[in-house]
């Protein structure tokens, strides 16, 4: 019989397996992955410490479920995603360049409050043809202004993904305003999203970000919102602060308020009419606090297949 920590590391490294994806023994201890999804209600002031886990990772209760090859672990016959994971760390390594250099101009639109990166790049996972995914927080009142100027400053780049202009292109999914940033999707596949999230611009809205989506620590048990935030961010003064601030007291006359009411009338009603919209397994919302589009969303299939991999590995 696994005691609840073992259940829980294999959990994460179940959970990863999936996205093939070893993991280190800090990262199995940062991303502790409840096995039952109820940890923090049971064991809210708990903490697993970061010693814990790497003895129950070398011992004997574990060794027959479990490997070990540089550094990574592993589910018993997956040595192989070692080498993938490497590669996928070097090709993340130059995808984070490219976002750089985007939300480097980013900084400059008004409305615009923070700018992070999600998905398979923050996660240092991604392959060659992935595309780049952003979250961005715009100011309330002006998320329809504010992600017409993202989208069209990207495009302009030459960096928006559309049609078949997939790889290396910014992927806008998910806009959310200052007002409202707590994630309306609450499950373990946006938990891990949230988890890996690296912040590029805006950290001050970051801090409150991790502080509103404190629901994330019913799947991640070591999830703390007070965590130092990295270094990668980019610098919120000079001249890209200057220049959102005179933009904006310009764009803050009362005509706008109109320019973004029409803006809100068209995207929505065009929203409606993409047939993407009516897909199964797609999740898409857009209102005046979020604008949220995950054609083909993973969330269900991740939780169904952890699901079974947890019944197959942990409780069999």
């Amino acid at each position: 019989m696994l005691t609840k920590l073992s259940k829980n590391i294999l959990s994460t490294i179940i959970y990863y397996d999936i996205l093939d994806y070893p993991m280190t023994a800090f990262e199995v201890w940062k991303y502790l992955t409840s096995a039952d999804g109820r940890e923090s209600e049971e064991n809210e002031s708990d903490v697993i410490g970061l010693g814990e886990v790497v003895r129950a990772l070398e011992g004997e209760e574990l060794e027959e479920r479990i490997e070990k090859f540089q550094g990574f672990y592993f589910l018993r016959g997956r040595m192989s995603l070692v080498e993938k994971r490497l590669e996928k760390n070097k090709i993340s390594q130059q995808k984070f360049k490219i976002i750089r250099r985007v939300i480097f101009w980013l900084r400059f639109l008004p409305y615009v409050r923070m700018v992070a990166v999600t998905g398979t790049v923050a996660m240092k996972n991604a392959g060659k043809n992935s595309d780049l995914d952003l979250l961005v927080v715009i100011r309330h009142g002006r998320i329809f202004f504010g992600r017409t100027a993202v989208t069209a400053l990207v495009h302009l780049m030459g960096k928006r993904r559309y049609g078949r202009k997939i790889t290396d292109r910014i992927c806008l999914n998910c806009f959310l305003t200052d007002d409202s940033l707590e994630s309306r999707l609450q499950d373990i596949f946006s938990a891990s999203e949230y988890s890996f999230i690296v912040p590029l611009f805006g950290q001050i809205i970051f801090a409150e970000f991790k502080h509103k989506n404190n629901w994330i620590k019913k799947f991640k048990i070591n999830f703390h919102p007070e965590e130092m935030i990295g270094l990668k961010a980019l610098c919120d003064a000079g001249k890209a602060k200057m220049a959102r601030g005179i933009m904006e007291k310009f764009f803050n006359w009362k005509v706008f308020d109109f320019l973004e009411s029409w803006l809100e009338k068209w995207q929505t009603e065009r929203i409606a009419r993409d047939p993407r919209t009516k897909e199964d397994g797609s999740i898409i919302m857009a209102d005046s606090e979020a604008l949220i589009f995950f054609h083909h969303a993973h969330s269900l299939e991740m939780d169904k297949l952890f699901q079974k991999r947890l019944s197959e590995v942990v409780f069999e």
